[in-house]
């Protein structure tokens, strides 16, 4: 047999349940301060990164960046090797690249053939 429908709509509550131990209320406030300090460095690694693909900032200054997050436990240690992996592989690239431009001949320059008069 079917059971019976309930009476009226059924409401999800979207605000967060407070904890009723001092306890918990402190674990709460202490994880909302780390979320946010990690979030804080997550977000300048992320910046480091790129600065270093362009040039702007050394490599082993981001590296020892990513190698101090992963100790302190902010992001995983595979996270970091990988990170660092693949900043060491852009960077070459991008040397590489810088080379390939600065060998290359100067484009000639066109010239023009229109009269410029002179007032």
């Amino acid at each position: 047999m079917c059971p019976a429908p309930l009476p009226g709509p059924i409401t999800i509550s979207t605000e967060p349940t407070l904890p009723n131990i001092k306890a918990a209320i402190k674990w709460t406030r202490q994880s909302e301060k780390r979320t946010k300090r990690n979030l804080d460095v997550k977000t300048r690694l992320k910046t480091l990164f790129k600065k270093a693909t362009k040039g702007d900032e050394t490599v082993s200054a981001v590296e020892s960046q990513f190698d101090k997050a992963a100790r302190k436990g902010i992001i995983h240690p595979n996270k970091a090797a990988r990170k660092k992996s693949r900043l060491a592989k852009a960077v070459t690239v991008a040397a590489s690249q810088r080379a390939a431009v600065a060998a290359a001949p100067p484009k000639a320059r066109k010239v023009s053939t229109k009269k410029t008069s002179a007032k």
